[in-house]
């Protein structure tokens, strides 16, 4: 049986609109800005007077619209869709829209029962032309409109027969002033604009149109005429919705002048730090305060474990909380993949914290991750990019990093703003238990404060890095070596490379080097070395563990250079022994143990981009990724 926490496919953008408007550019426009979700096909159906015209294409946006350039339309409502194929392959066949009948749809998510359907369908001679389990979908929409229910009357008859989490958007040829969104699992936006409505999987696709929207909880369907939208519960009750005021702006998700998203999202990420920062510093004090953690008081108090539950970049970023948390607040943490952590059946103590670091807020491993918390009754933290997602929603309390909106399918500001929360998090921590003194508390509290323009300062490095890049450009493998918390980034610098160049890398702690990697070094071997030193507290004295690092990854990379290995250290301005050891070597601004894997971070982002670019790779749209990852 397939698992419905593991099946949330929610990886295909949606986009609906009802108004006075030719619907194409709107669509196309509207699919554009939700590529980043999937882009193995897309299509897009038109009611034209009494009947809805579809248009599909296999590959990128930019197939379809190159059909669609000759074509006008006089109706004015209209779905699209763009897919990450998850049933059937990603062909034309196979790209939504569906129809049957008089019915056309969209879908995201999975049908889990879906074979069961089809088969009944078959059996009634339905005749089926994909492989998906979307068209079911279509069909037994179809039959129920067929025996004389409206659109909004056929979709509530099913919903109680489908299994899975799934959102769609359907039309009928017969009711050509609506088009009905359902929402169960999976996200779906209704937007609401003067004489026209909209609905989307992301409300990305609609800023430059409205930022009044309606979130749709599980179980609601939306009918949105061009004067209005309805909203029912699945008895067919009407209930009255909450309309949002959104405070993104349109401008916040184009390019900028920038040749690819990733690359504006890496250099605003100075000020998604201080966004991250604003409102978290007590001005009387002077040190973090994050407002949100009263709600979890007593439980910080008493914390004796954390569990850090995350995937991909997230969990990265909770490796490096791990160091925090343990340091700077004296808390054992775990840090978990997401996509392991409920089936191994974790045993959770009485006076366990559960933290939860998501993006986008529905990767469906992380979800996973916060039932099985809740089910065993541990208070539940989460560290969030996006209003409103599920993971936001269910968590007891949610800490947003409000990094603004991240298009790039590689992470950038999303994994360093949180980093920047996850310091936060321990700062306080500390101090809630009694760890950090009020004057070293206040140290790192200026410290961060500090941070923004060290990233600036870091960031004026990347002519530097982009030579380095050209050097690199060929080489079939990377390895990513760092010690202590440069051990995550050097996990994140590899999977950046391996995401948009599809280079081989790997990221080990340096230590490790001689247990078996070191095998892999020779003179076509990438070797990246995080080499930064930390400034001294002014309250504390430097650990002699400090030291000892500083002398034991020079070691390892003079382990390297013997080898032959091309050696690129990320150190601190300033450090000649390192340069001197080192083929390429760029110096980053001196700051703490802690906030050095930030400043880190940003070359090897730098250093990805530069690559893949010269390599020619689809930087924002690497292939067989989407942004959210929410199937297993």
């Amino acid at each position: 049986m397939i698992d419905p926490l593991g099946e949330r496919a929610l990886m295909c953008g949606i986009i609906g609109y009802n108004g006075s408007e030719d619907p194409k550019g709107i669509l196309l426009d509207g699919l554009k800005k939700l590529e980043y979700r999937g882009y193995d096909s897309a299509g897009i159906a038109i009611q034209e007077k009494d009947q809805v015209v579809v248009f599909r294409s296999e590959g990128k946006i930019n197939k379809l619209e190159s059909k669609l350039s000759s074509k006008h339309f006089a109706g004015s409502l209209g779905i699209g869709h763009t897919r990450w194929a998850t049933h059937g392959a990603p062909t034309e066949n196979n790209a939504h829209p569906h129809q049957a009948g008089t019915i056309t749809l969209v879908h995201n998510g999975i049908i889990e029962n879906y074979l069961d359907h089809k088969l009944n369908l078959e059996k009634s001679e339905n005749t089926f032309k994909s492989d998906t389990d979307t068209e079911v979908l279509a069909h037994l929409i179809n039959q129920a409109a067929a025996s004389g229910l409206s659109l909004k009357e056929a979709c509530l008859s099913i919903i109680p027969k489908l299994k899975g989490s799934y959102a769609f958007v359907a039309l009928n040829d017969r009711q050509p002033d609506q088009m009905i969104g359902v929402a169960n699992g999976a996200p779906l936006i209704v937007g609401i604009g003067k004489g026209e409505t909209y609905l989307t999987s992301d409300v990305q696709a609609i800023l430059n149109r409205t930022n009044k929207v309606i979130y749709l909880k599980d179980g609601q369907i939306a009918v949105c005429k061009k004067d209005g939208v309805e909203i029912y519960n699945t008895k067919g009750i009407q209930i009255k919705p909450e309309i949002k005021t959104l405070h993104w702006t349109a401008d916040q998700m184009e390019k900028a002048g920038y040749r690819h998203y990733m690359l504006k999202e890496i250099h605003e990420q100075s000020q998604a730090i201080a966004n991250t920062i604003s409102g978290n510093i007590d001005p009387v004090t002077e040190t973090i305060r994050i407002a949100e953690l009263k709600k979890l008081q007593n439980t910080l108090k008493n914390v004796s474990r954390i569990s850090i539950v995350a995937c991909g970049t997230a969990r990265h970023a909770g490796l490096v909380g791990k160091y925090y948390f343990e340091k700077l607040a004296r808390v054992s943490t775990d840090v978990d993949f997401g996509s392991e952590f409920r089936y191994r059946e974790p045993v959770l103590e009485k006076n366990s914290l559960t933290l939860l670091i998501s993006q986008s807020g529905e990767t469906a491993d992380t979800l996973a991750g916060l039932r099985e918390s809740k089910a065993q009754g541990v208070p539940t933290l989460s560290i969030c990019n996006v209003r409103e997602s599920t993971l936001a929603r269910e968590s007891d309390v949610v800490l947003y990093t409000n990094a603004g909106p991240e298009i790039g399918v590689a992470s950038t500001k999303a994994f360093t703003t949180q980093l920047t929360f996850l310091y936060m998090l321990a700062v306080e921590l500390g101090q809630i238990r009694g760890i950090l003194s009020k004057e070293y508390a206040k140290e790192l509290s200026n410290d961060l404060m500090h941070l923004p323009l060290l990233v600036d300062n870091t960031l004026k490095l990347e002519g530097e890095i982009e030579k380095i890049a050209q050097s690199f450009q060929d080489n079939p493998f990377f390895f990513y070596m760092g010690r202590d918390n440069q051990y995550p980034i050097a996990l994140e610098g590899a999977l950046k490379l391996k995401e948009i160049s599809y280079a081989h890398a790997e990221g080990y702690p340096a230590g490790e080097l001689k247990h078996g990697p070191i095998a892999l070094i020779d003179k076509q071997a990438a070797v990246i070395v995080l080499a930064t030193q930390n400034s001294a507290p002014k309250t504390l004295k430097v650990s002699v563990n400090e030291t000892l690092m500083g002398e034991k990854i020079l070691s390892n990379l003079q382990q390297v250079k013997a080898r032959g290995g091309q050696i690129f250290t990320v150190g601190t301005e300033g450090d000649h022994e390192f340069t001197k050891e080192s083929k390429y070597f760029i110096g980053l601004p001196k700051t703490s143990w802690a906030l050095n894997p930030i400043l880190s971070t940003i070359p090897l982002q730098l250093l990805a981009y530069h690559i893949a670019s010269l390599r020619g790779t689809d930087v924002d749209k690497p292939r067989n990724l989407a942004k959210s990852v929410t199937v297993e």
